[in-house]
C-alpha cells in the first residue's frame, strides 16, 4: 500500500491505476477505523478494480466546541488495518494541503445540508462537502463509499454529486452493528462500560418505530412520538433530534411510506452518537 501525502501524488498514482478503463473505489474517512470502515473497504474490493482510502480528520467540519482535538487519531493502527484489506493508495495531507493559506472557496448545500445533523451542528455539513468535493475532484473516482449510519451526511452529498455533476456513483453501505446492536463508530471509545450500556437506547428506539410500523401504523406523529418516548426515558441520554423523514430530501413526512428515514441523535454523556433506519425502498439508502 503506497501512503501518499500530496495531492499531486495522489493524481499521478490514480491516472496509473486507472489507465486501461481500470475502475477506482474511494473510501473516505477520518482515521479511527473500526470493522465498519473496513466494511467500506471490502465493498470497494468487491466491485473495483483499485481502491484508495484517506485519513484526514477534517478541520472545517468541526464546530468550535467540538472535538476536533480530541477526536481519536491511531494512524499507524488504521495502517495496518487497511494494509491488510488489500488498499492500494491510502491519501493521509496535512491540514495544509487541503486547505492552503488563503483557501475561501467551500461548498454549501443549504436546505438539505441544514437538517438533523445539519441543524444542530451549523456549518458542519458545509465542511463535509467541501472536503468531499476537493476529494473526489483529486482522485476521479469511479465509486464512492459511505456507511448508511451517516445517513444525513449520504442525503448531502448525493445533492451535492448531483447539483454539481459529479462522475463519482455513491455506494451506501450497510450500518455495520457490535454484538449487542450498537452502531459502530469511532466516537463509540469515548464512552465509559455504564453510558456503552445506556447508549444500546438508540437502537432499540429505532427497533421499536419498525415493530409499530409493521404491525400497520403509517401516521408519522404517531410514530415520532414512540421514537421520542423511548429515548426521552432514558437514563443518562440527551435527545438531540427523533425525526421521520424523506430519505433524499431529509424533509418530515407526514405519513410513512417508501423511503423513509427513521434518524436519531443524543448525548450520552459527553458523546454525541447517531443511529437511523430506512423503512422502505432499498434505493433511498
Amino acid at each position: 500500500m503506497e501512503i501518499l501525502r500530496t495531492i499531486d501524488e495522489v493524481r499521478r498514482t490514480c491516472n496509473a491505476l486507472k489507465r486501461g478503463d481500470r475502475t477506482l473505489g474511494l473510501v473516505p474517512t477520518m482515521g479511527a477505523l473500526h470493522v465498519g470502515h473496513l466494511s467500506l473497504v471490502r465493498a470497494a474490493k468487491a466491485s473495483c478494480d483499485a481502491v484508495a482510502a484517506t485519513i484526514f480528520v477534517n478541520p472545517t467540519q468541526f464546530g468550535p466546541n467540538e472535538d476536533f482535538a480530541a477526536y481519536p487519531r491511531t494512524f499507524e493502527q488504521d495502517c495496518a488495518m487497511l494494509e491488510r484489506e488489500g488498499v492500494d493508495v491510502l491519501f493521509a495531507p496535512a491540514r495544509e494541503e487541503m486547505y492552503p493559506a488563503g483557501a475561501e472557496t467551500f461548498v454549501d448545500i443549504p436546505m438539505v445540508g441544514g437538517r438533523l445533523d445539519g441543524a444542530s451542528r451549523p456549518g458542519h455539513f458545509r465542511g463535509v462537502a467541501t472536503v468531499v468535493a476537493k476529494l473526489f475532484n483529486i482522485f476521479q473516482p469511479t465509486c464512492a463509499f459511505f456507511g448508511q449510519k451517516d445517513a444525513a451526511q449520504v442525503a448531502v452529498l448525493r445533492t451535492m454529486v448531483r447539483d454539481l455533476n459529479f462522475d463519482v456513483e455513491m455506494v451506501v453501505c450497510p450500518t455495520v452493528r457490535e454484538v449487542d446492536g450498537l452502531a459502530m463508530s469511532s466516537r463509540n471509545r469515548y464512552l465509559s462500560a455504564e453510558e456503552r450500556e445506556q447508549a444500546l437506547v438508540l437502537e432499540r428506539a429505532l427497533r421499536r418505530v419498525e415493530r409499530v410500523v409493521a404491525e400497520g401504523e403509517r401516521d408519522s406523529d404517531r410514530l415520532r412520538g414512540e421514537l421520542r418516548r423511548e429515548l426521552e426515558d432514558a437514563a443518562g441520554v440527551r435527545l438531540d433530534y427523533a425525526e421521520i423523514v424523506d430519505a433524499r430530501s431529509l424533509e418530515p413526512v407526514s405519513d410513512v411510506g417508501d423511503g423513509v428515514l427513521v434518524a436519531v441523535a443524543a448525548w450520552v454523556g459527553k458523546t454525541r452518537l447517531i443511529d437511523n433506519v430506512v423503512i422502505g425502498a432499498e434505493d433511498a439508502r
